[in-house]
Parts: structure tokens; sequence; C-alpha cells
């Protein structure tokens, strides 16, 4: 009960500061982060990434996908369900780990330059 009413106290302190700042204050701070984003190194960064996520959009996907096909082709080869759930768990393993580098690699891509 403490919480709730922390909160509520919480988002009316914050209604009556935001208020009282205005419209006036927020169109400022609109122009200012507007001003900030067309900058030259932000709008460069910003093309950087969607070069990236364009680039290896398909990527991961395509990993999901195989590691998923691997899973399925492990599985189907065995006689018994003992041994269809041991090929099944040793390919997801095996395609979990493709799945983790692929998705390394891309969040290297973003981040590493």
């Amino acid at each position: 009960m403490r919480g709730k009413f922390g909160l509520v106290i919480g988002l009316g302190v914050g209604y009556v500061l935001g208020s009282r700042a205005g419209r006036e204050r927020y169109e400022q701070i609109k122009t200012q982060a507007l001003k900030v984003w067309n900058l030259d190194p932000v709008q460069a960064q910003v093309e950087k990434v969607k070069d990236i996520a364009t680039s290896s959009a398909l990527a991961l996907p395509r990993t999901v996908w195989s590691a998923g096909v691997g899973v399925y082709k492990a599985v189907s080869k065995q006689q018994t369900p003992g041994t269809k759930l041991d090929a099944g768990l040793k390919a997801a393993r095996n395609s979990a780990d493709d799945v983790k580098k692929a998705a390394e690699a891309d969040v290297e891509k973003v981040v590493g330059d």
C-alpha cells in the first residue's frame, strides 16, 4: 500500500511541476533535441546503424531457420523416442551456439565500430 501511495504522490508532484513548466519549456526542450538530432555526427551514426541493420537483418533469421532445420533433420533420422530426444537436444545445443555467435556478431557490428 505504501508503494502505491508513493506512486500517486510522485505522479501528482510530476504533474504539478510539469504543468508549471508549461508548453513553452516543452517547446524549448523539443527544439534543442531536434538540433542535436540533426547534427552531422549524430546523423552519421544514424546512417551507420541503418546500414548495419540493413546488411545484417537477414543473417540472424537465416541462422535461426538453419538451426531449426538441423534439429528437425536430426530428430527425423532417429527411430526410438529416446534417440530422437537425445539427437534433438544435441542438435539444439549445437544450433544454439550458432545462433548465439550470429547474434553476437550482429551486436559487435553495431557496438564495435
